[in-house]
């Protein structure tokens, strides 16, 4: 669909079979996620601390500071009902080209749809940002809430990384579940469950990291089910999902938390736990439960064009709102202005106004940058059926690979010390910006290569 084509008209052209409420969630997840970045960041100046550099910025969490706020992750952390919707659109793109192309050829064409969408807008803020990085260098500029930026802005792209493994792992994982139902779903529940029997009672070194498979798949899992149409009682998942959650904070070693805490021992997040897991369960439950009456909701035309709207946008507002709530700090550091301590009564009345500048900025932002979001379709080549290369899967995979291993890469070492040499550690392999960055145009590349012959308007 081409990016020129209005709100309005893509409202109007929406078909009465799809599920407007899916795209309801999308846009929601990512725009609580953003919210929430925006509440819980708490800069100050003059420690030096965790922003280092000449200014002494810091740039410390909120629930840090008041852990009695802690508990409202349990419903701002909504990450699992944004890899939820990923479940259930990859099904049905999945199985829409397999129809289309039943000669062949599909898995290529499934990466480069998905890929697209995610990875253009991606990419351009990896560039921007690499190329105020290596100006800011060049120029001998740093220090203050500038280093604090370059390595901030970044860490969301955790999020893209985790989003491309489950697309790779899709066709494998939907067979699992054609095959074997809430059976494949329960497996990784058990699979994840185990991880943390050898993490925590065993003291397995490693173990842990599994469960950035185990359990964001399992969330994943879930978007089948819903797909096919046998998430039929959500309140039984919503129920069993917060009682376990609930019991696991309270009587084993998991944090109240559901994001990480600055230099606590155990984060539910990095990597994923078991006690996340049943958090997932139980917001992918509620959200179910309230289908209903959302869903009439949605269908009176300014709402729902007002969705399709906003998820015209949703991933270009979600990459740069971190760059636009840091640059409302860097102007209130330029003209002086003085920052109050953290949950004080001072931090609290700024807070709407620093909310509304970071939103006015990221909607410029957005502005400037929408247009890479939506790509025009390009033609297919062939029309039916094709035979693929015999290698066209694996290149296809290991492109894919190399995209999701170069954003995680990217979202852990940031974009300052490119000169530097400074790097991560990303599974037992030392990553540097450089690095992470032609890894991901590697890999954006051959599966464009791969998979530019089939259709792919997925």
């Amino acid at each position: 669909m081409s990016a020129s084509v209005s709100a309005s008209e893509l409202a109007a052209a929406t078909p009465s079979t799809r599920d407007r409420y899916v795209d309801l969630l999308r846009v929601a997840s990512l725009g609580t996620v953003v919210l929430g970045h925006w509440l819980m960041a708490a800069v100050t100046t003059g420690g030096g601390g965790d922003g280092g550099g000449d200014g002494g910025v810091e740039v410390g969490n909120l629930l840090a500071v008041e852990p009695r706020l802690q508990i409202l992750t349990w419903a701002l952390q909504v990450m699992p009902v944004f890899f939820f919707v990923g479940g259930f659109s990859h099904a049905l793109s999945y199985r829409s080209l397999s129809r289309r192309h039943p000669g062949g050829g599909v898995y290529p064409a499934f990466l480069r749809a998905r890929l697209q969408r995610l990875l253009r807008p991606t990419l351009v803020f990896i560039g921007v940002w690499g190329v105020v990085a290596v100006l800011l260098q060049l120029a001998g500029e740093g220090g203050g809430l500038l280093d604090v930026a370059l390595r901030l802005v970044a860490q969301p792209l955790w999020f893209i990384g985790i989003y491309l493994a489950m697309v790779a792992f899709t066709p494998p994982l939907l067979r699992l579940h054609e095959r074997w139902g809430w059976g494949a779903f329960g497996g990784l529940v058990a699979a994840a469950a185990l991880v943390d029997v050898l993490r925590f009672a065993l003291d397995v070194p490693f173990v842990e990291f599994l469960n950035f498979a185990f359990v964001w798949l399992a969330i994943h899992q879930l978007g089948f089910l819903r797909a096919d149409g046998r998430l039929t009682r959500p309140y039984l998942l919503a129920g069993a999902g917060l009682a376990g959650a609930a019991l696991l904070v309270a009587y084993g070693p998991y944090p109240l938390s559901m994001v990480g805490m600055p230099g606590e021992k155990v984060s539910n997040m990095a990597p994923p736990t078991f006690a996340l897991l049943c958090h997932g369960l139980w917001l992918v439950g509620a959200v179910e439960w309230l289908r209903g009456p959302v869903a009439r909701w949605l269908e009176r035309p300014k709402v729902w064009r007002a969705v399709v709207a906003a998820n015209g946008v949703s991933m270009t507002a979600f990459l740069w709102h971190l760059s636009a709530m840091l640059g409302v700090y860097g102007v209130l550091l330029a003209l002086g202005a003085d920052l109050p301590a953290p949950a004080t009564g001072a931090w609290w009345t700024q807070l709407p106004l620093r909310i509304a500048a970071a939103a006015v900025l990221t909607a410029v932002l957005v502005a400037v940058f929408r247009r890479v979001e939506r790509p025009a379709a390009r033609p297919s080549r062939t029309n039916g059926s094709r035979r693929s290369g015999a290698y066209s899967g694996p290149a296809a995979a290991l492109g894919v690979t190399l995209c999701l291993f170069g954003v995680l890469g990217l979202s852990m070492v940031g974009f300052g010390g490119l000169f530097e040499g400074r790097s991560a550690l990303l599974i037992a392999v030392q990553v540097t910006a450089p690095t992470a960055v032609a890894m991901t145009l590697a890999g954006w590349a051959l599966v464009e290569l791969i998979g530019r012959g089939e259709r792919s308007s997925a």
